[in-house]
């Protein structure tokens, strides 16, 4: 294994340059947001970086292009428009990573659907920079439309997937909603790329950041270097909802066995959860709490797509 520091962002001097690597498939409106929110961010540290977009579009028709000419003189270091049209996110996100590679010196990933505070960039320099890490990485905050349903945010429906951690601790994981990596790492291990194989079902990330973290990828938190979810009102039903913890237990164990863990520890882990899942209310209530009857069944089938996932069984991500 490989280990070793990155060249730390200079504090002065010449700018740094990073490419954002963002993915598409028909969210016009939501790229919009996300683009107009990286400008501000690109604003805010002009006199450390110079910063540019690498957009893939996944639809085969090019349906993110008027987007994409929009904002196409709005970074200094441009906007690279490119489609990949094959409704696969690792393969969209490899043509994203390449073309930010010969961008710039960092490539920053976050997702469509996200928008970035304005000091998300500064954020996460600053965590390089006091760090060496090849790549750093910060949590994602949901935020869902107004006039939601009450329990999506009494309940904690809106955790999934998000863990918080000390300000620059080592982790052997990141995500692509919220990650700046280095493109000299990237060059020297060619090999360490996103897995089609996960590009439909999900999971992709994790397999992606498990790889690279065994190849030597140092990674760091940046606590500060926090992005925003927008969660479409589509997604802020029960159905949904029910139906993301079911695919994200399934994706997890899937993404897990690819990264080396055992099929008998996995099946172990599943039915730990799926205990603690039942066990829950039933704390809650002898503490006094509601049970959270919703978000009681929410864990019920996440635990049973881990289960299900440790028999091969893979549910399609949408």
């Amino acid at each position: 294994m490989e280990i070793q520091l990155e060249k730390r962002v200079s504090a002065g001097g010449e700018r740094v340059k990073i490419a954002v690597a963002v993915c598409t498939f028909k969210r016009n409106d939501l790229l919009a947001r996300l683009l107009t929110s990286l400008e501000a961010a690109a604003r805010q540290v002009a006199d450390q970086a110079e910063v540019g977009v690498a957009l893939v579009d996944d639809t085969p028709e090019g349906q993110a292009r008027p987007v994409a000419e929009a904002f196409a003189d709005r970074f200094g270091l441009g906007l690279a428009y490119a489609i990949s049209g094959k409704k696969n996110i690792s393969l969209a996100r490899n043509l994203a990573l390449e073309t930010a590679i010969g961008m710039a010196d960092w490539t920053a990933m976050t997702d469509d659907d996200c928008e970035v505070p304005s000091h998300w960039l500064e954020a996460m320099l600053a965590a390089q920079q006091s760090t060496g890490a090849q790549a750093v990485t910060g949590r994602m905050v949901r935020r869902v439309p107004e006039g939601s349903p009450k329990w999506i945010v009494d309940e904690p429906f809106l955790e999934l997937g998000v863990d918080e951690w000390p300000d620059g601790a080592e982790l052997t994981s990141a995500a692509t909603f919220n990650t700046m990596i280095s493109n000299e790492w990237l060059k020297r291990h060619s090999d360490v790329r996103f897995d089609p194989h996960f590009g439909v079902i999900g999971g992709e990330d994790m397999v992606f950041f498990r790889a690279a973290h065994a190849a030597g990828l140092t990674i760091r938190y940046a606590k500060q270097g926090f992005v925003y979810e927008n969660e479409p009102a589509d997604r802020a039903t029960l159905a949904y909802q029910l139906y993301a913890y079911f695919w994200h237990g399934n994706s997890a164990a899937l993404s897990s066995m690819q990264s080396g863990v055992s099929r008998g520890r996995m099946t172990v882990h599943a039915g730990a959860s799926l205990a603690r899942a039942f066990l829950r209310p039933v704390k809650r209530l002898a503490s006094g709490q509601k049970p959270q009857l919703r978000f009681t069944l929410a864990q019920i089938l996440h635990a049973t797509g881990k289960g299900l996932g440790t028999f091969g069984l893979r549910v399609e991500h949408r």
